[in-house]
């Protein structure tokens, strides 16, 4: 009746505490399962997706797992149907040994966003183990004297079982002089008790033989059986006795192997072999065998081994007295092992998030767990991590710990890190533990292309054959990968005008600069545009430079003659006074040379003339002067032949021809031919001289007006012996410049006659070309092809 209140009451007290466990977990995030021991792998403890209120497909996406302690795998995780499944079969006697309940903690890890939610396991014991006796057969010397009443220790059994599974009571068959009682120790271990119930005679029944029998309270019970035999002995009517019926002690985990730990003492008041006492352990367990030792006659108590604070942490040892007539006494020795720092902390990395973009601010590097096998203040932990990194370490629930980012990182300034977070418990001494993480920073495309230049100068010669490679611009990217890949294109040019896509080309991928067609300096001398450098990163960035192309002048252009005009007309004939003396100038010839620099420096000779020696021409303006004085026998009529010559690599030149017709005098506008003369000779010398008194009166009149349009005209200083002549400025009308595309001058001109100032003679200096300014409308494709153009026609 007793044992149905009792087993009545244990099942009301687990009831309330399943009904107090889910009463709690119902408000908090944890949540405790129970699953028997023993199921087999793969075994169902529950759906997480239902009990965390997520789906399944949200629970794969969130990175969920499993994470235990010491990253044991009790447990697998099914991300197709969010099951909680068991990964082996458990054993809750190896898990907990004695501990009840046995819990096993884990945590569910939702990686993104970080999530931590605390669990525990409850392995429910299921009855399989029976009872085990450490002695099978137990031998017994009772005095015949023992008065009936009397209380003698026997060997308890062990199930590994726990609650009702475990040991619950002892029977004892034949039953007629003895009873058993079921004692139970501090630690709750039960242990049995031989009751006398009649007294013995020896001489009747000196040996008796019973079988004691250990029940647990499974259904159906398993037990255990031990023989016990019993001697009934003669008088001896002192058993030994201790000191102390309890002895404890404290000793350290690292105390010596051999170091006596405690010395147990006990006396008997009988003499003689009866008196005589024997120290022993009293039904000792393996476990107690193998770690210490005791001395049957001092009562020393040594170790054998070293103790573990974190396997045992207390030992309950019976030490069993006995003297020579089979006498005994008991006493418990009560072993404290004291922790010390023996263990250096854990850490167990759940997660590792490797390679981080850069410029991401607080990002998750890591997630891990950390633990200290030893108790108090050797098992608990600080970590940290160096301080010159941009990381840090932010705590969690139940001693995890997350590595972050603290700001923006660089990857063009350092790509790689490698950390070191260092565990450190606060005993004594401190031990630490290292554990290196290596984390590596992905690129950004936060860097635009940079020129290795911010503008660039081409030089190219003109005439320049097509698709030829004039120069290259280069630009590099800090980034990586396709963030560093750099194409170039050209920018749309500033100048609307300027045909940027016929001149040039540029290699998108190395910056290469290609002259489409052939150029001209005449046509254009010098051009700029802008080059764009574009990564290939998301979003692309780009940068820009300016580029400048200066074409070089070729001697491509021979030199021109504007004056005499070789057009193939009509000569024009240069009149010369025969009175002119050495130096006269006659005429000028009168050139131009499209080029610029040496290639349009122009020099003269006299390549032929009908007199040599008469007249000469200067090389460096082309002014024919006489050479010497003129005579009545010189020839009436001359031919000149003028080289003009540029200064060129190889040299140009062109040829101009002057005819030069010798007169008396300016008033005979026109002299007929010399096979005329005779005719004119047999003239009437009265007649002769009324002319040329005529002529000379008419030529003081003109040279008077001439001479006043020539100051009012003239805007230039005068040579030393020769006056110049101002050009008229502004716009000429059209027919003086050639637009057909041929960029030379027309064939029409018009001349200014110009006399010399101070000249004795009153003698024609030379007729002089009126040449044309050219800014004037029609003109710019010259004007601008050829800025030095204008300079070249202005004579001195």
């Amino acid at each position: 009746m007793e044992a149905g209140g009792e087993r009545f009451l244990r099942q009301r007290q687990v009831l309330l505490l399943f009904v107090f466990l889910g009463g709690s977990l119902a408000g908090s995030e944890s949540r405790r399962y129970s699953v028997a021991e023993e199921k087999e792998k793969g075994f169902l403890i529950a759906n997480l997706a239902k009990d965390l209120g997520l789906r399944v497909e949200e629970l794969a996406a969130r990175g969920a797992q499993v994470v235990s302690k010491g990253n044991k795998q009790h447990f697998q995780l099914s991300h197709q149907t969010g099951d909680l499944l068991l990964n082996e079969k458990l054993d809750r006697e190896e898990l907990c040994g004695p501990t009840e309940p046995c819990i096993l903690h884990f945590q569910i890890l939702l990686q993104n966003p970080l999530q931590f939610v605390t669990n525990e396991l409850h392995i429910i014991d299921v009855n399989d183990h029976s009872p085990v006796f450490f002695e099978n057969e137990m031998h017994l010397k009772i005095l015949e004297s023992t008065l009936p009443g009397a209380v003698i220790p026997l060997g308890n059994a062990e199930d590994l079982d726990v609650g009702r599974n475990s040991l619950q009571n002892y029977t004892i068959t034949p039953n007629s002089h003895f009873h058993v009682l079921t004692r139970s120790r501090r630690d709750g271990r039960k242990y049995p008790e031989l009751v006398l119930d009649k007294a013995l005679d020896r001489e009747e029944q000196p040996e008796l033989s019973l079988t004691l029998t250990a029940l647990d309270g499974g259904a159906p019970p398993r037990s255990g059986t031990a023989q016990i035999n019993i001697q009934v002995l003669d008088i001896n009517d002192n058993a030994p006795e201790f000191a102390q019926p309890l002895y404890e002690v404290a000793v350290l985990e690292n105390t010596p192997v051999n170091s006596v730990i405690v010395t147990v003492s006990a006396s008997d008041l009988d003499t003689g072999s009866f008196g005589t006492i024997s120290y022993a352990f009293f039904h000792a367990s393996e476990e107690i065998r193998k770690t210490f030792q005791l001395n049957p006659i001092t009562g020393d108590m040594q170790l054998v081994k070293y103790l573990n604070f974190e396997a045992i942490n207390s030992y309950e040892v019976d030490i069993e007295a006995k003297d020579g007539g089979g006498l005994s006494g008991k006493s418990t020795v009560i072993v404290q092992v004291v922790d010390v720092n023996d263990n250096p902390p854990e850490l167990t990395l759940s997660s590792v998030n490797s390679p981080i973009p850069e410029n991401s601010a607080e990002i998750v590097l890591a997630v891990f767990s950390v633990s200290d096998l030893d108790s108090g203040d050797n098992g608990r932990v600080v970590c940290s991590i160096e301080n010159n990194l941009p990381f840090i370490l932010k705590p969690s629930v139940e001693n995890f710990y997350t590595l972050m980012s603290e700001g923006a990182l660089d990857r063009e300034t350092r790509s790689e890190y490698n950390i070191t977070i260092t565990v450190t418990d606060l005993g004594t001494p401190r031990l630490k533990t290292k554990y290196n993480i290596t984390v590596l920073v992905s690129d950004v495309n936060d860097n635009a292309p940079a020129f290795t230049q911010t503008s660039y100068t081409l030089f190219v010669r003109e005439n320049n054959s097509p698709a030829l490679h004039i120069g290259s611009v280069s630009a590099t990217d800090r980034d990586s990968g396709t963030n560093a890949l750099v194409t170039y294109s050209l920018l749309p040019p500033q100048d609307p005008h300027l045909p940027l896509a016929s001149l040039v080309s540029i290699n998108a991928d190395n910056g290469h600069l290609f002259a489409l067609r052939s150029l001209d300096y005449e046509a254009l001398q010098a051009f700029e545009f802008r080059v764009g450098a574009t990564d290939r990163g998301s979003p692309a960035l780009s940068s820009e430079a300016l580029v400048r192309v200066l074409v070089l002048d070729a001697n491509d252009n021979s030199p021109f003659v504007l004056y005499p005009l070789q057009n193939g007309s009509a000569p024009c004939t240069e009149l010369v006074p025969r009175a002119a003396e050495p130096g006269y100038l006659v005429t000028k010839v009168v050139a131009v040379d499209g080029d610029s620099g040496q290639n349009a420096w122009l020099s003269y000779q006299l390549l032929k003339a009908t007199e040599p020696g008469l007249f000469g021409v200067w090389a460096h303006n082309g002014e024919v002067r006489t050479a010497r004085l003129l005579s009545e026998r010189d020839a009436a009529k001359h031919r000149l032949v003028v080289l003009v010559k540029d200064n060129g690599e190889p040299p140009r030149s062109a040829t101009a021809t002057l005819h030069l017709l010798l007169v008396d005098g300016f008033s005979q506008p026109y002299l007929p031919l010399p096979e005329a003369a005779p005719a004119q000779a047999q003239a009437d010398s009265l007649t002769v001289y009324l002319v040329v008194a005529l002529a000379s009166v008419s030529s003081l009149f003109l040279l008077s007006v001439l001479l006043f349009v020539a100051v009012r005209l003239c805007s230039r200083s005068r040579a030393a012996s020769v006056g110049r002549c101002s050009v008229p400025e502004g716009p000429f009308p059209g027919h003086l410049v050639d637009v057909s595309g041929t960029e030379t001058l027309s064939q029409s001109y018009q001349y200014e006659v110009c006399l010399t100032g101070g000249s004795g003679t009153n003698e024609f200096k030379f007729l002089k070309p009126i040449i044309p300014n050219f800014v004037a409308q029609g003109a710019e494709r010259v004007n601008e092809a050829n800025p030095s153009f204008r300079k070249s026609f202005e004579f001195s």
